[in-house]
């Protein structure tokens, strides 16, 4: 990708204003009363939000975080009339592959900050030049910097979206990788343009595969698998219900109170990597505060709409005989909100050339086994350059 990027520059520079009204708000904020019951039984207990709000007045800098993120060259790029904010790093050597990265909710374009540098010039950081990739991370519709549409979309518009994107960047061969939504519109990416795909790599299963009339029985593994992925469900997705049937409602809330905010996003932090035990999520506080800043900044609204999709059954089921051709890699940890299923179902739904899940881990690999989650992107698309 050398020729001129379309779209227009940008950099992140809250108005100073935003900023003194977020300090007002947060010294202001109205604490709940808490139950005697263990830490994080029902949400972000009352010390741990205390501590998080504190360090925010205190201690967290937005303004070196604009530093860090505007190294990087940012366009503002019109797809379907919506401006999408996109991070780009052109990769070493004479042919980097490009590749897509795509966050997810509650996470952000800050999820990847840590991993641009190492897969774009990894000669510097102990691997090999032939390894580069030219970065490329855009902000899903509503999300951060990017504009929101007018209305709830799919995924699967979102997806038509990133390759209208890639045409745009000039790119007829590229690669992608994601999580949570981003595995979802990945996915769909895949199957809808699988032309101009080389291959995709996901950290969680993002379609589900037809598993009606003509599909081969389900197995006792994958019954069990269900089993428990249901169980999971019952007690961590009633944000689902919420921002996919109201999410006008919450909408008010959570764009007045910032503390509110970080409650309802940092809880997420914890209960999908170390859920059930009573310790701090493992993130830094000031990386958890940037990504909160994120949906602060423009609100976080249009963002939770993607959720429509999900509730109304349209985000991510495959119909009969649809099944992603691309050569897909999954690298799954264990304490994802989507436990990993086996192989066997996967591969109804994807050809899978690579698939493994680790011992340890939760949804957001990308901050909390960022090398691990390097090495199984450089290593997976070495074969498909």
């Amino acid at each position: 990708m050398r020729k001129p990027l379309p779209g227009k520059p940008f950099r992140v520079a809250v108005p100073q204003p935003v900023l003194d009204d977020l300090q007002e708000r947060l010294s202001r904020t109205r604490w709940p009363t808490e139950p005697q019951v263990p830490n994080w039984t029902y949400g972000t207990p009352l010390s741990y939000a205390q501590r998080l709000v504190e360090h925010w007045r205190q201690d967290f800098d937005w303004r070196a975080w604009e530093a860090r993120i505007n190294r990087f060259e940012q366009r503002l790029v019109d797809i379907d009339g919506i401006d999408i904010h996109v991070l780009i790093e052109q990769g070493s050597g004479a042919h980097p592959l490009p590749l897509i990265l795509t966050h997810g909710w509650p996470g952000s374009f800050l999820e990847f900050i840590e991993l641009v540098e190492p897969l774009a010039h990894p000669e510097r950081y102990g691997g090999r030049v032939e390894d580069a990739f030219t970065v490329i991370v855009p902000s899903l519709p509503g999300y951060g910097f990017s504009g929101a549409p007018r209305a709830p979309i799919t995924p699967r518009h979102v997806a038509g979206m990133w390759h209208r994107l890639a045409l745009e960047l000039g790119l007829t061969r590229y690669a992608a990788q994601g999580g949570d939504w981003g595995s979802v519109v990945t996915s769909w990416l895949a199957l809808d343009h699988p032309g101009a795909l080389a291959a995709i790599h996901l950290n969680m299963v993002g379609l589900r595969p037809w598993i009606g009339s003509g599909s081969p029985p389900v197995s006792a593994e994958e019954k069990a698998w269900i089993n428990a992925a249901q169980q999971v469900r019952a007690r961590e997705t009633g944000y689902q219900q919420i921002q996919g049937t109201k999410p006008q409602s919450l909408a008010y809330p959570l764009t007045d109170s910032p503390a509110g905010l970080a409650a309802w996003i940092v809880e997420k932090f914890h209960g999908w990597t170390i859920g059930g035990e009573d310790r701090d999520p493992p993130f830094g506080l000031d990386h958890l505060i940037a990504n909160v800043m994120v949906y602060w900044i423009n609100g976080i609204n249009a963002a939770n709409w993607l959720y429509v999709s999900l509730v109304d059954g349209t985000a991510a089921g495959l119909a009969q005989g649809e099944r992603v051709a691309v050569p897909t890699g999954f690298s799954l940890f264990p304490r994802d909100l989507l436990l990993p299923p086996p192989r066997s179902w996967a591969e109804r739904a994807y050809d899978v050339r690579a698939f493994n899940v680790f011992g340890t881990g939760g949804h957001f690999p990308a901050m909390e086994n960022g090398p691990l989650l390097i090495e199984e992107i450089r290593t997976f698309f070495r074969s498909w350059r």
